[in-house]
């Protein structure tokens, strides 16, 4: 019996070679009809023997190509139509008119990389090849759909050998937009320096020539590739773009060459990413998982941090210090040209490759302003006449371990098959967005209703660090790639050039507009200025309760929830920094349960420039200012120490912070870890490096020190004026935890001792405090965000203590837990307050 049906197929559907996958399985199951991409997603009409119609459907969903992503097919029995055959339409006009699901860039697959080393193949050493299973997708995306004449390939005419591929349903680049090869480029450019004569009178490097040399053929391709090579070899700096954006490159194994990058890029102490050929070369240098081996060699092809090698030999000046080395495989043809021609030239095979742009400044993704910003950092340009039109950085995952981890065993083993591995995501770009996230309703009786009825959307502003921005309608969230810390103006311009975007390919226009509590965050300025010209109701969002959210919002899940939230900065309910908060919430609303006592931070954000005031703070919150452990820290803030005092004692320029991020700060600085960072987040950075060489005496008795060191509850204080908003019943007193750290300082026990000690207390914290709410509300989820949950010690052993005491523990899957997620937060937080 001969059956019809309507299938539409949702999800990463568009892009990833779905409708050619279609048309090969229709016929061999004898099927006729059609598929096109149609509204939010894929069309098909198929006619068919009901045995072979049942079994394309099964097939259509189980098996479809690796880069697809179905989230749901739907099946309608329709009248026959009698076709004949099966076909591929073009794309409805319709279609534009509705948001759908783009796929992220994917890295080059192993067909493509096969013709790339061919040398039998015509794309042989061309730096574009792709197909419909690889290649970049929505950082040359105009307009949807997904169609050639919408991406920034619409310029390139294809050649004859290239439209008989994408012309035949055999093929694999059969429909595939960014089909090209030497004759019918894109191709690559090379700039180099003018000649000396040319350099300013000032002592400015010499300009770059613009007019470059272009590699049109494969003779003049390979030509540059060979110049770029001997820059690295030699041991200078290659700007190469890549996708999202330039990188800058340099040996990874010349400690000149990276100290040159350091100077040129103003990037004094900050770990390099480097990129090796294969995971095989990885394991090398790197403890490698099997989990960590599929994330690092998945098509998104992410930076992943690996914990080293303990013989790992790695040149000064890369990750010093760090227990951890980030690592990327190529993801693009010409990354696997220069990688390759690289190693057979110097025998090595490591590269540094690090975002391209100015300290704080964004990605550079255009070939003129990449002459400009990179005029005083590169001796070389590799760019091509390919335009990128959404500008995309390098994600950054770790695989977390919440199984093996224990007080017992700090150091697990992350090959070990007892692990149980989670992806903890640091950034969130480049092959991960922009795959929209659910914002479904949860699964409770009491949350509103209508928060995501059709026709009604959110934009959320996001951080102010770290930002991102979130769309949300209909049950998804388009959460943006990472776009950067907001201070800098070129940043703001690019958050405004990134959101027009998603506007025009999503047909978003949001009725509610979310930001931040924080009255001086540009985001959040930006969002209360729209608010009133448009008229849109605008919900204002506290920073961790956004945190929070977002982790309910990924999980489906409505609260109540104890919220553990700790970072560096987010703005109270109160006018003070928090940062170390216990909150009893739900999606739409929360309470202060417990937070650490203000202390007070002298200068400001000088106290995060300068840990050694932040320790002072400390101190002086702990009154043990006089504690002969603190000596070391007073004799290294000098002079200093007076105008801290001064300044405290008159409330002048000093806020007062309750953060968890500034208590590692201080922590870091009173142990003579850090006291003068060069990047963000360095004094805690180093502190947990310390952790990781840690030698507890195997004697002692772990109850000992953590008694010692233990973080207690106090009670709060409240005024007439006060509300559970901002604040909170009971404190965590780290006053025992201050002294007995100092106790064994002045005894001298090893900093990196201590620092595993204090990593402990802290973990203990989050324990007991969930316990505390236990016992008094009776919940039992606990949800654990922000950025101090990328330490891994806490997270995994935080996980591991509180699965032991019976809660069931949420963190965030698709988002990082630092600021990254609260665009996210804010667009749950508004969706559940409709």
């Amino acid at each position: 019996m001969i059956d019809a049906l309507d299938i539409r197929v949702r999800g990463i559907v568009q892009g990833v070679g779905f409708r050619p996958f279609v048309y090969r399985l229709a016929r061999q199951h004898v099927i006729s009809g059609w598929v096109l991409n149609d509204l939010d997603g894929v069309f098909i009409h198929a006619e068919g023997e009901s045995k072979l119609l049942d079994e394309f459907v099964t097939e259509l969903h189980m098996n479809p190509p690796a880069a697809a992503r179905i989230t749901e097919v739907e099946l309608k029995e329709v009248p026959l139509q009698d076709c004949t055959g099966f076909e591929i339409r073009e794309s409805q006009k319709a279609a534009a008119e509705e948001s759908t699901l783009v796929s992220a860039d994917l890295a080059t697959c192993a067909d493509c990389l096969g013709e790339l080393f061919d040398p039998e193949d015509r794309r042989y050493r061309y730096p574009f090849v792709n197909c419909t299973n690889c290649g970049p997708r929505f950082t040359i995306i105009d307009s949807l759909p997904y169609d050639r004449p919408a991406t920034s390939m619409a310029t390139f005419a294809m050649c004859d050998a290239c439209s008989k591929e994408y012309a035949d349903p055999s093929d694999r680049r059969f429909h595939a937009q960014p089909d090209a090869c030497f004759e019918c480029g894109p191709h690559i450019v090379l700039y180099k320096k003018a000649s000396k004569e040319t350099a300013c009178s000032d002592g400015e490097p010499a300009p770059f020539d613009d007019s470059g040399t272009w590699g049109t053929t494969r003779q003049e391709s390979d030509a540059i590739l060979a110049e770029a090579v001997d820059i690295l070899v030699g041991g200078g700096i290659l700007a190469v773009k890549g996708l999202g954006g330039f990188h800058l490159a340099c040996d990874a194994g010349n400690a000149d060459a990276l100290a040159l990058l350091r100077a040129r890029k103003h990037r004094d102490g900050k770990a390099f990413a480097v990129m090796m050929p294969d995971v095989d070369d990885v394991r090398e240098t790197c403890l490698v998982s099997k989990a960590e081996a599929d994330v690092l060699e998945s098509s998104a092809r992410p930076i992943v941090l690996f914990r080293k090698r303990r013989d790992a030999l790695l040149a000064p000046g890369l990750a010093d210090e760090l227990p951890e080395l980030g690592v990327m495989l190529p993801a693009t043809p010409l990354q696997h040209l220069l990688l390759h021609d690289f190693q057979e030239a110097c025998g090595r095979k490591m590269l540094v490759m690090t975002s391209g742009n100015v300290h704080d400044e964004p990605i550079v993704v255009d070939d003129r302003e990449a002459l400009v910003k990179f005029r005083s950092i590169a001796d070389a340009i590799i760019g091509n006449d390919r335009p990128i039109l959404s500008r995309y950085d390098d994600s950054v995952v770790r695989v977390l371990d919440l199984e093996t981890a224990s007080p017992e065993t700090p150091f697990p083993d992350p090959t070990s098959d007892n692990a149980a591995d989670a992806l903890q995501l640091i950034r969130r770009a480049r092959g991960y967005a922009p795959i929209p996230i659910a914002l479904s309703p949860a699964a409770h009786d009491d949350e509103p209703k209508g928060s995501t009825a059709p026709g009604s959307s959110v934009f959320a502003a996001g951080s102010e660090q770290k930002n991102t921005f979130t769309f949300a309608a209909d049950g998804k969230a388009y959460v943006s790639q990472h776009v950067g810390d907001m201070e800098d103006a070129d940043v703001f311009d690019a958050w405004l050039e990134s959101k027009a975007r998603f506007e025009k390919l999503f047909r978003f226009s949001a009725d509610c507009l979310a930001c931040d509590l924080h009255p001086e965050y540009l985001a959040s300025k930006w969002a209360r200025d729209e608010a009133r010209r448009s008229g849109h109701r605008i919900v204002e969002v506290q920073h961790h309760h956004a945190h929070i959210a977002s982790v309910l919002g990924e999980h489906g899940l409505y609260g109540p929830c104890c919220g553990i939230a700790f970072d560096g900065t987010g703005y109270g309910a109160d006018g003070a920094i928090w940062g170390g908060e216990v909150l009893l919430a739900n999606r739409s609303d929360y309470e202060r349960f417990a937070n650490f006592p203000y202390m007070p931070m002298p200068g400001g954000a000088a106290a995060i420039k300068h840990p050694l005031r932040m320790a002072y703070g400390l101190l002086w919150t702990y009154d043990l200012l006089d504690h002969p452990g603190a000596a070391p820290a007073l004799e290294a803030l000098g002079p200093a120490a007076e105008v801290c005092e001064k300044m405290i004692e008159s409330g002048l320029n000093t806020p007062m912070t309750s953060s968890a991020g500034r208590l590692f700060d201080a922590v870091s600085a009173l142990l003579g870890i850090c006291q003068e960072p060069t990047y963000e987040g360095e004094p805690a950075i180093l502190l947990d490096a310390a952790r990781t060489r840690a030698r507890e005496d195997s004697s002692a008795d772990p109850k000992d020190y953590l008694e010692r060191y233990a973080i207690t509850f106090a009670k709060n204080s409240a005024t007439p004026s006060s509300t559970a908003h901002d604040t909170s019943v009971v404190l965590l007193d780290a006053r025992e935890t201050i002294r007995a750290l100092l106790d064994d300082f002045a005894a001298g026990i090893p900093v990196e001792t201590i620092s595993l000690r204090f990593h402990d207390a802290m973990v203990e914290a989050v324990v007991h405090s969930a316990e505390l709410v236990r016992a008094l509300y009776g919940i039992t989820l606990v949800v654990l965000s922000g950025g101090c949950f990328m330490n891994r010690h806490l997270v995994e052993q935080s996980v591991k203590r509180l699965g032991e005491a019976g809660f069931t523990v949420a963190l965030n899957a698709d988002l990082p837990p630092n600021d990254g997620c609260i665009s996210y937060g804010q667009a749950v937080v508004a969706s559940s307050a409709r």
